[in-house]
């Protein structure tokens, strides 16, 4: 398996090749890739790798290895629930084949994570499809860490509607919040817009207020890593702030986000874990140190936005609107039953 370290972005365009299951765990654990579909999926292939390198001579020994792969990459990111949903996935899978030869399980569990790659860039086409409408047809459009291409499997959430709506002729200026502590913003979502020939400004996090008195943004959309079933949502840190004050300035502001990263087990955001990262996020940038040492430091790397400051979210099955608890759950059921609609 070959990943674009985003570590190294948008400096340094390098690849690290993963041989083994523990090296896609550790890619995940250390953000070389992230991103909430793109951690679903990177898991599901490392597993596949994982059950592929078993040297396992019966179905017995093999689901002990399958186990234990399963157990090691699950405890990589904590609040991305794609991560968990990829899991359970291949566990089902799993379940299914445990009857047949050794080869045909480690073959069909290659597949599976392949089906799961090609199903999530059709999601982001489809999301960009659903929320392209809801875009501006001109103006500024404020996002939030990145939700891109380099956090799915291509395309990506967020900035997919953004692409599906200058791809129809819209003409949007794309304001990224630099994103701190780890600048996905500012390395990731400015690096990716650019290659696609996106207007882009970068803005440090405290503009957003500013700007939006400014009148220069229109409408806020940003990606998701866990929607409980009330609609609230498990973002990147930060984006709390800015759904609180695109409501004080009447600015839409929506999500977008695959039916995967819905956690309908979930009655509220409350429930939501959230990953606590290390200090040095915080205290250096690199290798330069900022923050004096022994200084405290709390570093949740997600803040969760209440379902009352959600415009819309945007899914591959259709835009869901409040009452989140039923919109929701009716796309899933839709989505269970093969069924996709433009809005609800």
């Amino acid at each position: 398996m070959r990943f674009i370290d985003q570590t190294k972005l948008p400096m340094e365009e390098v690849y690290v090749t993963c041989k083994t299951y523990v090296e896609v765990a550790d890619v995940i654990r250390n953000m070389v890739v992230r991103g909430a579909p793109a951690i679903g999926v990177s898991a599901a292939m490392g597993i596949a790798l994982g059950v592929k390198n078993s040297k396992a001579e019966n179905v017995a020994a093999l689901k002990k290895d399958f186990e234990q792969i399963c157990d090691v990459i699950g405890k990589t990111r904590p609040t991305a629930v794609n991560l968990f949903w990829a899991i359970r996935r291949m566990q089902d899978k799993f379940e299914l084949l445990r009857v047949r030869p050794l080869a045909q399980i480690k073959q069909a569990l290659i597949e599976e994570s392949q089906r799961m790659h090609a199903e999530d860039i059709a999601a982001n086409q489809a999301m960009g499809k659903h929320g392209a409408t809801l875009m501006p047809s001109s103006g500024g459009v404020l996002t939030h860490c990145n939700a891109g291409a380099l956090a799915t499997c291509g395309y990506g959430t967020a900035l997919g509607v953004i692409r599906a709506a200058v791809e129809q002729g819209k003409n949007i200026h794309v304001f990224a919040d630099e994103t701190r502590p780890f600048l996905q913003g500012s390395r990731l979502t400015a690096w990716e817009l650019m290659k696609d020939g996106i207007p882009t400004t970068v803005i440090s996090d405290n503009m957003a207020g500013s700007f939006m008195h400014q009148g220069l943004v229109d409408a806020v959309i940003v990606g998701a890593d866990r929607i409980a079933a009330n609609g609230d949502t498990a973002n990147k840190i930060g984006t709390y702030m800015v759904a609180v004050l695109a409501k004080e300035h009447n600015i839409p502001f929506y999500v977008a986000a695959p039916i995967t990263t819905l956690d309908l087990s979930l009655d509220s955001g409350a429930k939501i874990p959230i990953e606590e990262r290390d200090s040095t996020e915080i205290t250096h940038i690199r290798e330069h140190q900022l923050g004096p040492d022994g200084v405290a430091v709390h570093n949740p790397a997600f803040d969760v936005t209440p379902n009352h400051l959600i415009t819309a979210i945007i899914t591959d099955q259709g835009v869901a609107r409040a009452p989140f608890q039923v919109s929701l759950k009716m796309l899933c059921d839709l989505k269970s039953n093969g069924v996709s609609v433009e809005k609800m």
